[in-house]
């Protein structure tokens, strides 16, 4: 058996245990039967793709309870069509748990997106944040206008919105919507300074409506 370790790493690593015994008093408290049924099944209405970004919790910052959230995140909350991870999160959250909501959820302060406005090898996360280069090479000529602030945070937008995209390309979003009218795809930011969640009325219909000209399946 490997041995524990000492002082304070292991001391924050003993507290998380701590508080997970505190959490569960808490929520048991409140009700009885919390983890009966959260044992039962999940049914979530909501699809939550974001930032792996830890000031950034799915659950937190919805205000919402466990179960509630099916939640992918990863580095700068991308949905690549050649990232299996992403699409059998979203291949089982349409097609089973049949969510009604998905969304992509980036914020501002966006080390990611930081990074690929750089001009520098990043090694391994090179072929990563060149999909996030390709987004602001789409827009550069209008982002080349901006302030370097002001363009940070229009790429970090600009990049939800691009990968909203990408979701709504999926074979499985299109055939759920084709039968059943739904999950509606949104693009949100998240802003780190005041906690608040930003809607970017993303017209998901309109946006359907023009890829399903190329990206159709039927």
């Amino acid at each position: 058996m490997a041995k524990k370790g000492t002082g304070a790493h292991q001391d924050i690593y003993d507290q998380v245990f701590e508080n997970n015994r505190k959490w569960v008093e808490e929520m048991a408290g409140k009700d009885a039967s919390f983890f009966t049924n959260l044992a039962k099944a999940q049914n979530p209405d909501f699809l939550y793709i974001g930032c792996a970004d830890s000031r950034v919790p799915a659950n937190v910052i919805m205000g919402v309870e466990p179960g509630n959230v099916f939640v992918h995140r990863n580095i700068a909350n991308l949905v690549l069509h050649t990232d299996l991870n992403v699409q059998s999160v979203i291949e089982y959250a349409v097609t089973h748990l049949q969510v009604k909501h998905i969304v992509v959820c980036g914020h501002y302060g966006c080390g990611g997106v930081q990074a690929a406005m750089q001009s520098q090898d990043l090694g391994v996360l090179n072929p990563w944040l060149r999909e996030i280069r390709d987004v602001y090479r789409q827009h550069y000529e209008s982002l080349s206008t901006l302030d370097e602030h002001t363009r940070y945070k229009q790429l970090i937008e600009l990049n939800v919105r691009e990968q909203c995209i990408n979701v709504i390309k999926t074979a499985a979003v299109q055939r759920q919507w084709i039968k059943n009218q739904f999950p509606t795809v949104h693009g949100w930011v998240y802003d780190l300074s005041n906690g608040l969640l930003k809607d970017l009325d993303l017209d998901f219909d309109d946006v359907l409506g023009k890829i399903r000209k190329v990206y159709h399946l039927d």
